[in-house]
This record gives structure tokens, C-alpha cells and sequence, in this order.
């Protein structure tokens, strides 16, 4: 089975756990567990230059969605963080995540050390590959999904493509599960993980 075909199976697995999850975040998790299971070449490790000396291949996954007084991005549904980054506040404006907000467009960074406004928000490390799917309704942004890799070269032009199908799935489910509602009513958790516009270093 070809990726295509794979991601067509995995929207559709994918997909009915989300519209059938009991609330909004447990449906961008079933999405981005979609994803994480999937997507990504599993073998770009393997390949020269992919690693930098002490680090070693992972995957990360979730969401972001743009708090109701617009100044954070809240992460949801995560796969892959530190667990005391479950509600990682990345700025508006901040990196690329703050690139596809203003821009409301996909992006694939196949290599960050090629993108110098690449900045590091995870906690352990800095990842290598990376894509973003923006979710919309109506016109309005609400959020993306996201996924990214330690490992260079990881992400691929079909594996933005499959994010992007899910993001569909992901928006008409947020909507249907009260995502804007359940998002205004979490949006200052205990346990935020604020970051600034420049990020942090893999010491946190």
C-alpha cells in the first residue's frame, strides 16, 4: 500500500474516532495520532546529516488554537511533548506557527537549519522537519495541526498533503464538539507552559 492509500485508511479511521470522541480535544488527539502513526519518511534518520551528534529520531504531534484574546496559541491533543508541556502557550506572533496564523496558508520546513526564523519551542530539542495545517471554519482561523520530526528531511510534500485532508476533518469536529466554547473556558490553565517569541533552548 502506497502513503496515499495508507493516508486514505488513516483519515477514515482517524475520522470516525474524532466524531466520535467524547469531547473536542480528544478528537484532535485521534486525528493527530492519525498522523503520528503515519506520517513522515521512517527511515530519513538513516540517511547522512540527518542527526546531529546526540540527537535521535522522534515524532511530536498535535494541535494549536488561537486563544480567544488572541495574544497565545494553546497546544491540544499533543503526542510526543513533555509532559509538562501538555499546555504549551507559543505567542501569536511566534515562529512559524505565528507564520501560518498570519498567513492562514499550510507550510513544510524539510530542513529548519535552512529557515532561520526557525525557533525551538519544545521543550527537549529542536526538531528538523515539520509541517502545519491550518483548521478553519467559515473563513475564521481557529487553529492547526501539526507534526515534526528530530530527524532532517522527515517531512514530505505528501505527507503535507495528508496533514492538510485531516485538518478539514479536524475543523468540522471542533465545530460540532464545541471546541470554541471548551477552548474559552480552558484558556488559562494551571499548568500553562508560556513560551516568548524566541523560544527556549534544549535545557528548557
Amino acid at each position: 500500500m502506497d502513503l496515499l492509500q495508507a493516508g486514505l485508511s488513516m483519515l477514515e479511521k482517524a475520522g470516525a474516532e474524532a466524531l466520535d470522541a467524547p469531547g473536542p480535544e480528544e478528537a484532535m488527539q485521534a486525528l493527530a495520532r492519525g498522523c503520528f502513526d503515519l506520517l513522515g519518511d521512517r527511515e530519513a534518520h538513516l540517511k547522512p546529516g540527518a542527526l546531529k551528534e546526540g540527537e535521535r529520531q522522534y515524532f511530536v504531534a498535535g494541535a494549536f488554537f488561537v486563544l480567544p484574546d488572541r495574544r497565545y496559541h494553546m497546544l491540544v491533543g499533543s503526542l510526543g511533548f513533555p509532559p509538562e508541556q501538555r499546555r504549551l502557550m507559543v505567542p501569536i506572533d511566534g515562529g512559524h506557527p505565528g507564520w501560518v496564523y498570519a498567513n492562514r496558508s499550510k507550510l513544510l520546513l524539510e530542513n529548519t537549519d535552512e529557515h532561520g526564523t526557525f525557533r525551538q519551542y519544545l521543550k527537549t530539542s529542536r526538531m528538523g522537519s515539520t509541517i502545519f495545517a491550518p483548521i478553519m471554519w467559515e473563513g475564521a482561523f481557529h487553529g492547526q495541526l501539526i507534526m515534526a520530526a528530530q530527524a532532517r528531511h522527515t517531512m514530505r510534500p505528501v505527507d503535507l498533503s495528508i496533514i492538510v485532508a485531516a485538518s478539514r476533518i479536524a475543523a468540522g469536529c471542533w465545530i460540532a464538539k464545541g471546541g470554541p466554547a471548551w477552548l474559552a473556558a480552558n484558556a488559562d490553565p494551571a499548568d500553562a507552559y508560556r513560551v516568548d517569541r524566541e523560544g527556549v533552548d534544549a535545557q528548557g
